[in-house]
């Protein structure tokens, strides 16, 4: 299993950063790296929000597997989030 050497609020940030400026999203850049990586650290609090939003897993994402850890592995991502 791979693990990621970046914050989960970091991987959020640049994938909403990605979408406002990339042509693949809502953006115009046809290569949007260098502008993601200027501004993904504007995003930060709307990836605190997901994060927020998503600790309580539905009930079909419970029944396929133990909520108390899915909700533990998302209040690890939150307390990443405040260190950055």
């Amino acid at each position: 299993m791979d693990v990621a050497h970046t914050t989960l609020a970091e991987r959020i940030a640049r994938a909403l950063a990605g979408l406002d400026h990339s042509a693949n999203g809502d953006g115009v850049e046809r290569s949007a790296s260098a502008s993601v990586d200027e501004t993904w650290p504007g995003y930060l609090d709307q990836a605190d929000a997901i994060l927020r939003t998503i600790r309580e897993p539905s009930a079909q994402m419970a029944a396929t597997g133990d909520p108390r850890i899915w909700a533990t592995m998302v209040e690890a991502a939150i307390a990443e989030r405040e260190t950055i």
